[in-house]
Formats: C-alpha cells, sequence, structure tokens
C-alpha cells in the first residue's frame, strides 16, 4: 500500500506530515507506516495500492479524473479564498518598478511545469482574461525553483501557489528580495485523493478526524485547519490553457 503527502511536503514539514499520516493510520487500521517520498508521485497517484495521496487540481481534470477518487480538500485559511479554495500570488523581485502584470507580458516568466494549476494554469488563464499571455516562459521544476530564479534575477515573474508562498515567507530569506504583484482568482485546492480500489468514506473520514486532532503546532505549519467536500465537477470546470511555448 501506499501513503504520499507530496505537495507540501519541504523538511521543514516532514516531521508534521509524518504524525499527520500516523494519526490517519491509526484511525483507519490499514496502509504503510510511513508515507512514501521515492518514486515517481505520477505511479502512487494511479496506483491500485494507494491509499492515500494529494494532487494538484490541474493533473486531476487532465489525467486523473475517473482513475481514481476525491477524498476532500484542505481549508489552508488563505487570504481571499473561501474553504477548499486557493490562488496563485505574481511575486516580482521587490526592487522592480513595474506595477502592472501586462508590464511583464514579455519578461522572463518563471514556471514550475505545464500541469501545474497554480503555477501556469491560473497564471495564463489571468493573462488571457486581460488580454495578454506570458511569451517568454522558464521552466523551473519546482515553485521553490521559480521564485528562486526571480530572487537571483534568472526571472523576472513567477506565480507561486498561496500556500507554498506561506511556506516560503517562513522558511526562505530570499523571500525578502520579492514582492507580490497580484494575484490569481481562487480556485478549488489541492485535492486528497485515493484510488477506485478503496472505499473512501472511512478514509475522508479517518483524514478528517485527524486533522482535528493536529496539534496547534503542526496545524499552523501545515496550515490544514479542516476538510471541504468539493465535487469533481468544480474541479473539471476550470479552463484549461494552451501550454506555456517553451
Amino acid at each position: 500500500m501506499i501513503a504520499s503527502l507530496p505537495m507540501y511536503d519541504r523538511p521543514e514539514l516532514q516531521a508534521a506530515n509524518d504524525r499527520l499520516w500516523a494519526s490517519i493510520r491509526d484511525r483507519l487500521r490499514i496502509g504503510p507506516a510511513t508515507v512514501t517520498r521515492n518514486g515517481d508521485i505520477w505511479d502512487h497517484w494511479v496506483s491500485s495500492d494507494l491509499v492515500l495521496s494529494q494532487t494538484c487540481g490541474f493533473p486531476y481534470r487532465a489525467r486523473l479524473h475517473g482513475k481514481v477518487q476525491l477524498v476532500g480538500t484542505p481549508d489552508n485559511r488563505l487570504e481571499g479564498c473561501a474553504p477548499g479554495e486557493y490562488c496563485s500570488v505574481f511575486v516580482a523581485r521587490a526592487d522592480d518598478p513595474r506595477q502592472d502584470i501586462g508590464a511583464f507580458s514579455t519578461a522572463r516568466f518563471a514556471f514550475n511545469e505545464p500541469l501545474s494549476q497554480s503555477g501556469w494554469a491560473a497564471a495564463a488563464n489571468y493573462a488571457f482574461d486581460r488580454g495578454f499571455s506570458f511569451s517568454n516562459p522558464l521552466k523551473t521544476g519546482g515553485h521553490l525553483n521559480s521564485a528562486k530564479a526571480v530572487a537571483d534575477g534568472r526571472a523576472d515573474l513567477a506565480a507561486i501557489d498561496a500556500l507554498t508562498w506561506r511556506h516560503i515567507q517562513r522558511y526562505d530569506a530570499f523571500a525578502a528580495h520579492l514582492r507580490v504583484v497580484a494575484r490569481t482568482d481562487p480556485t478549488p485546492t489541492l485535492p486528497f485523493i485515493t484510488s477506485l480500489t478503496q472505499d473512501a468514506a472511512p478514509i475522508r473520514a479517518a483524514l478528517s478526524k485527524a486533522i482535528d486532532n493536529l496539534s496547534e503546532t503542526d496545524r499552523d505549519a501545515l496550515s490544514l485547519y479542516g476538510l471541504v467536500d468539493i465535487p469533481a465537477a468544480r474541479y473539471l470546470s476550470v479552463r484549461t490553457p494552451a501550454p506555456p511555448n517553451t
């Protein structure tokens, strides 16, 4: 069996994620002793042995819908977002004088990967709604890499999911060299999933109870404040933009 919590598992949060999974497993009475942190996360997501993982809304609507079950959506208490929603923040260097996102249309735009809702799709949709596109993209492989690329001057703008940005502000000194230029419209945040072979109801109940029983320290570290039900239709209704022209 497989359990993984890959989306917000930076070193500073791994112990809290381990305690969260242990609490879930104690209630379920099934599952591996520890979370999996190696291998390809796509292999985890589509495995018939998957008990619990977390994915992104874009991979869910593009490839995973019909192949996995939704378990629930976390409430991360993010600014400007309803429970179960998140957004992306556009970050630029603090000394960059540009104020309007449109002024960055031809600037170097760092994104983590093409199937990321927060790193690419939300940003591309935001630009499309305002009559432009990001024409000079740079693929970095991760949100942290994108933020670093802006801070280091290898890129001028990046879209970072709001929870990752919260973690960057807490743990990374280079965040002091960045500023938020704008925020995208909220969409459903990263859902917890399980395989089609599992009974999702007890997994959801165990996850919800485990979240409710987090210590205040772990709750605030993980920004996990509850579990809400967001139907698949809401994830599937988010517009899918054209891929970046790299």
